[in-house]
Parts: structure tokens; sequence; C-alpha cells
């Protein structure tokens, strides 16, 4: 029973599945958790409300139609090895769970015993760091983002700095301080400079900030020396991810000069847990924003290279109900993913597997769309009000942001599930 890709949109799974799911039969994406705190993590495809465990399906037979060169791959603590073994089996294996999981296929629905071993509630298992990052970097790609911070900061007559139009600007961040949704927050400490003392002075940040970004993995690595073109990006993508670059803004404003963020950015970030592929996301690409003056030829691109994927950021306070602060579009963006990727290879750069790029904030040109609260505020000269009444101008100890996405297109929905974190007091 061979599945065409070309079908996708009008395929039912027999697993009930919400119209308004992140999750349906045509996503398919790929995390890694423990069924419970005693299991050990393993390979997992998220459908509806539930997990598929990919090990345990590889363990029953149901896999026996895809080759693999090491089964290992499904019990693996991260994805990277998976990943490895490249598109066509990435392809291969997602085609197989559509296969499996439609609704007029009896093999494994008719199979009850094989059903409460390969399946599990997403809310009681535990979701781990999809991949090991061996690198992170983080692009300042929204224009709109750009021109309100270099209004704020610089010369709102002339806010983009010279290069900005002409390349995708990035800094090269922490990767082992990236975590899981979930995982809490401590506020940072560090050295700030307020306006009314002559000294810099050092504590807890007064002005944390979210950012809200989205981040694509690296699939297939490269050599030094070898760079990727535009054209060849997607050979090089696995998939795409929610993204929060927790930001300590008066930690940065001191700092950023002349060599851009360090401790206002290196103390936490946070992705969600499953990856969507580029094949879920493809009914979704549009076109990216026209670019003038005109790019250099090898960022230079024909075709559709941006997506159109909702996203919001809600703040929930302790104890009180969520305020959605911000809803904007991916894309809105600049520069894309592709053109990210030729600059960063452009010099031989090599990228490995598992290697994280985020887009930097996402903010749009309406009012409300704007993906920090530094932008929603205006540097907190205008705090906005949570639903109950609270106000804020950065964030306060005790809240918790939480990052949701999703693609629509004709009633088909492709989401990401959330980011979501809370924020700590400093340490003593």
């Amino acid at each position: 029973m061979l599945v065409n890709i070309d079908t996708f949109p009008t395929l039912t799974s027999w697993l009930p599945i919400a119209a308004d799911s992140d999750f349906p039969l045509q996503n398919l994406p790929f995390g890694i958790f423990s069924p419970s705190a005693s299991a050990s993590p393993r390979v997992g495809v998220a459908l509806g409300d539930q997990v598929i465990d990919l090990s345990a399906l590889l363990e029953l037979g149901f896999m026996d139609e895809v080759y693999f060169k090491d089964p290992s791959v499904f019990y693996e603590q991260t994805l990277n090895d998976f990943i490895g073994l490249g598109q066509d089996t990435w392809r291969a294996v997602r085609l197989r769970l559509v296969e499996l999981f439609r609704a007029d296929n009896p093999t494994l629905r008719d199979n009850e015993a094989a059903k409460a071993a390969v399946l599990f509630d997403q809310n009681k298992v535990k979701m781990h760091l999809p991949v090991h990052i061996g690198d992170y970097t983080d692009f300042y790609s929204s224009i709109e983002h750009a021109s309100n911070v270099g209004s704020m900061f610089r010369d709102p007559s002339n806010p983009l700095l010279p290069n900005w139009r002409h390349l995708p600007v990035a800094y090269h961040g922490r990767a082992s301080s990236i975590v899981i949704s979930g995982t809490p927050i401590r506020r940072p400490k560090g050295q700030t400079k307020p306006d009314n003392v002559e000294m810099p002075v050092f504590g807890p940040s007064q002005a944390l900030d979210f950012e809200l970004e989205m981040a694509f993995v690296v699939g297939k690595p490269t050599q030094m020396g070898q760079s990727v073109a535009v054209a060849e990006a997607d050979a090089h993508v696995f998939g795409f991810l929610l993204f929060n670059d927790w930001s300590a803004r008066d930690i940065q404003r001191w700092e950023y000069v002349p060599l851009g963020p360090f401790l206002a950015k290196n103390f936490a970030s946070a992705v969600s847990p499953w990856i969507v592929t580029l094949d879920a996301l493809a009914p979704f690409r549009v076109a990216t924003p026209t670019q003038n003056p005109p790019v250099l030829p090898y960022l230079q691109f024909d075709g559709l290279y941006n997506f159109d994927i909702h996203l919001e950021v809600g703040i929930q306070p302790e104890n009180g109900a969520e305020t959605i602060v911000t809803r904007t579009n991916y894309k809105y963006m600049y520069w894309n993913y592709a053109q990210q990727l030729a600059h960063h290879t452009v010099n031989g750069c090599n990228i490995n597997i598992g290697d994280l790029y985020a887009s930097g904030t996402i903010s749009g040109a309406e009012k409300g769309s704007n993906g920090c609260l530094l932008e929603l505020t205006w540097g907190g000269k205008e705090p906005i009000t949570l639903a109950d009444g609270s106000q804020r101008k950065y964030l306060a100890d005790g809240d918790t942001v939480a990052i949701r996405g999703y693609a629509l297109k004709n009633n088909h929905r492709i989401g990401f599930g959330e980011v979501s974190n809370k924020l700590l007091p400093a340490a003593n």
C-alpha cells in the first residue's frame, strides 16, 4: 500500500485527531521522548495527541518496509544519527507512518496489543532536547525588528546600519545553554549602566525579554572550504522548530559595543520539542519580501523560500491567566533561511548535523505584531497591560512565556506545538 505524497492533504487517520491539532497525519514531526520517568529516551513522532515510539514499531516488525543500515538510531538520545541517514530515509519513514496510520489500513489499527506498545499520551511523556547542538547561530533578519531597534537606539530617520540590506547579519551564540520547552529560566545577573549613574553596577537584569524566533536544524554536513548555494539549501535542512532567545536588554545595551551580545544572550535560549520537516511545510511556501537594493549574486534565488506560519506569544503571570501579547508571521522575514545558510557558508565555514540557525526576532509592520517586549513597550516607555490588570515593561519573576506557531491553508494545518518556560528569580 504505497502512499503518494501528493495525496497527503486528503488523508485521514484511524487515530482520532482534533481539527485544530498541530499534528495531523500530514505533519509527523520528529522528537526525542521518554514514555515514563524511568524509561530511556528514544525517537518519537507526534500524531494528534499521541507520540509514536519508532523503536517499538521497529521491534514489532512494522518498519520492515524501510531499510535501515543501523536500526539503533531509534534508540538514541538525540536525532543526530537518524538525521545522518539522509533525506531519503526521513521521507521513507514518514511515508511508512502515513501508510500505517491512514484510516483505511487495518494493519496497526486493529492490533490492540501493538497499539498499546507504540502509542503514548503526549501529556504523560517527557520530552528532551531533540538534537545535540554543536553550534548555534542567531540571525537578525526581520527588517521591521531591525528598523524598530535602530529607531530606538540610533537614528529614527535612518535606522538600519549600512550593511543590513546587503547581507544577513548574525552572531555566534552559546549552544550549551539551549534548553527544551518546560525548563525553568533563571533571571541572569550582569553589569548594567543606568542612565543616572556614572559607573556600571552589578545585579539581576531589570529588563528581561523574550524574542519570538524560528530556527532550522542542519540535516546534511559540509567540509571546511565548501559553500552551500541558495539553491542547495533544502538538501541541508532537516526541519524547523520554535525558538525563544531570552534576552537581558539592560545587560545587552551596556556590553554590545563593539562585538555584540554576550552575557545578555548566553544564559538561556529555548526550543520546542518537535522538529517539523521541510516536506510537511511545503504547501505553505510563500515569496520572500522584495529585497532592495538587489543582493549580490551568491544571495540571489528563484522560488519560494519563506513560509506562511502564524506565530503568537502569551505571557502568564504566576497564578494568573495568560494574555496573548503579540501575533505575527514568519513570512515577513526579509532574509530567508536559504540565504542565511548560503551566507553562513560562503566563506567555507563547515556545518554539522544538528547545528541550529535561529531567524532573529520576528516582527511585523502592524501594531501588536512585534516579536519582543523591547518593541511592544518601545523600550519600556509604553507598558502593556495583562489580563489580570498588571503591567509589563519587561518580564516579571514568575511569568511563563509561551510561543506557539502553526501554518494553515484550505483547512490544512501544520503546527509546531509550543516552547514554554517559566522565569525564576535570580540566584542568591
